[in-house]
């Protein structure tokens, strides 16, 4: 469990890979981005995410921090989240996926020597 700014965040991805496999798991990463994205947008934007967050449990957010959570997965600079945005944003968000990753990773390149 790690400490972010006074947010409690415990790290479930890495069960949910376990129990979901790898296919259900981003089936649910996707039905995520769905739950916080603006219908007519198609996308994450400050507004859907400001008033979604509650259904992460998030609703003590900040504006501040709701811009900072989409200036962190804004690669297009569009200031919103598209679904690839959204994904790969939550996997660098968890630490324990990321090392897992890392480790699969790092086993299939010494695997090839």
């Amino acid at each position: 469990m790690a400490s972010r700014n006074g947010v409690v965040f415990e790290d479930f991805f890495p069960t949910m890979v376990e129990k979901l496999g790898t296919e259900g798991f981003m089936k649910e990463l996707c039905n995520g981005f769905h739950l916080l994205m603006d219908k007519e947008k198609e996308v994450i934007t400050f507004e859907s995410l400001k008033r979604n967050a509650a259904l992460l449990g998030l609703q003590g957010l900040n504006d501040e921090e709701i811009v900072c959570m989409i200036k962190e997965g804004d690669m297009d600079g569009d200031q919103a989240l598209n679904e690839m945005e959204f994904c790969t944003l939550m996997f660098r968000l968890s630490p324990d996926l990321m090392k897992v990753s890392k480790e699969m990773l790092e086993d299939d390149v010494f695997d090839d020597y």
